[in-house]
């Protein structure tokens, strides 16, 4: 069983950052594809980046690229969301998930919330204009 708690959001104005973690419990977090996800009202969840287990490969929805920088410490048992220069649109539910079951990198993959089998209860980003 793998618990993931995330924190960090919060109230920001436009062209403003904000830095997520998400810490996971278990010993076994290196073995673990992480992402992030997020969901607006009235939306579906969305796919925002995915980190490969051991943090050397990347892969960012259009949206996210050139603005989000997503890391990890498996020491620490943590991923990391780094988000610049945000927008109003970016308002969410940001989640963060875990693929502990496949080897998988691909991208057709890692953007579909099927592929994680754990997540976090969220936490709430708000941009305002």
């Amino acid at each position: 069983q793998v618990q993931l708690v995330e924190s960090g959001g919060g109230l920001v104005q436009a062209g403003g950052s904000l830095r997520l973690s998400c810490a996971a419990s278990g010993r076994t977090f290196s073995m673990y594809t992480m992402g992030w996800f997020r969901q607006a009202p009235g939306k579906e969840r969305e796919f925002v980046v995915a980190i490969s287990r051991n943090g050397g490969s990347a892969y960012y929805a259009d949206s996210a690229k050139g603005r989000f920088t997503i890391s990890r410490d498996n020491g620490k048992n943590t991923v990391y969301l780094q988000m610049n220069s945000l927008k109003p649109e970016d308002t969410a539910v940001y989640y963060c998930a875990a693929d502990s079951s496949s080897l998988i990198w691909r991208n057709s993959y890692l953007i579909s919330h099927r592929s994680y089998d754990y997540w976090g209860q969220g936490t709430q980003v708000t941009v305002s204009s």
